[in-house]
């Protein structure tokens, strides 16, 4: 199954191809720029290395959320586009699901993925290892910080995501050396597409009109209604 898999939840924005279980290629771009700029120039470019057009895809995959509201419409109105021309099926995967399948492999203990959700707050869970699959330790949501820490279990854990700067130095004073920080890239989309492989063998994917955002609270336009 060929599959393209989009992140556009944060400003580490990715895109990925996948052959079934083989990663064709991956573009990912740490940058400030709106997705709006470079998310179809990337499928374009990946496509092209492999001598295929859209019509030679059979899925897709993005994150509805949570993440950047403004990001997150651009690339869900993408895939939603690219769903209603060819009729093929999407796969929705959570961002905070896709960030702890990052860490998941080889890691001990518990993972807590993080993103900024602005005005002080963070987009977080808590999964953990249970045979090799994730188990939701921690609801996913929007939290203050010092409601997510006042869940956490006294173990070892992994904290990865763009929210962790909010939260490290709470996190190491809490968990001392139990508290670890992931160094490994940001960019999400190749475990989008091994998320969103499951989800399509599984026959659990959906069509276009039902491609809609993941919100955990409002956006600043709705607060300001």
């Amino acid at each position: 199954m060929r599959l393209i898999a989009i992140d556009t939840t944060t400003p580490s924005g990715s895109v990925a191809l996948l052959d079934d279980d083989r990663v064709l290629g991956e573009i990912g771009i740490e940058s400030p720029s709106t997705h709006s700029a470079r998310l179809l120039l990337s499928v374009d470019f990946l496509l092209k290395t492999q001598g295929l057009t859209i019509g030679d895809i059979d899925g897709f995959a993005v994150t509805p959320g949570p993440g950047s509201f403004t990001g997150l419409r651009i690339g869900l109105s993408t895939v939603k586009a690219f769903s209603f021309a060819t009729g093929k099926p999407v796969a929705r995967v959570s961002s905070l699901a896709a960030l702890a399948f990052k860490h998941h492999d080889g890691v001990e203990g518990l993972i807590g993925p993080m993103l900024d959700a602005k005005k002080g707050e963070i987009y977080a869970a808590l999964f953990a290892r249970s045979g090799g699959r994730l188990q939701e330790i921690i609801p996913q949501g929007a939290y203050a910080p010092e409601d997510y820490l006042r869940r956490l279990p006294r173990r070892v854990a992994v904290f990865a995501g763009n929210g962790v700067d909010l939260c490290r130095k709470r996190l190491q004073a809490l968990l001392g050396a139990k508290a670890r920080f992931s160094a490994r890239p940001p960019f999400l989309a190749v475990e989008v597409g091994r998320l969103g492989l499951e989800i399509l063998r599984a026959g659990k994917g959906v069509d276009s009109s039902a491609v809609e955002p993941l919100y955990f609270r409002r956006s600043q336009a709705e607060e300001g209604r």
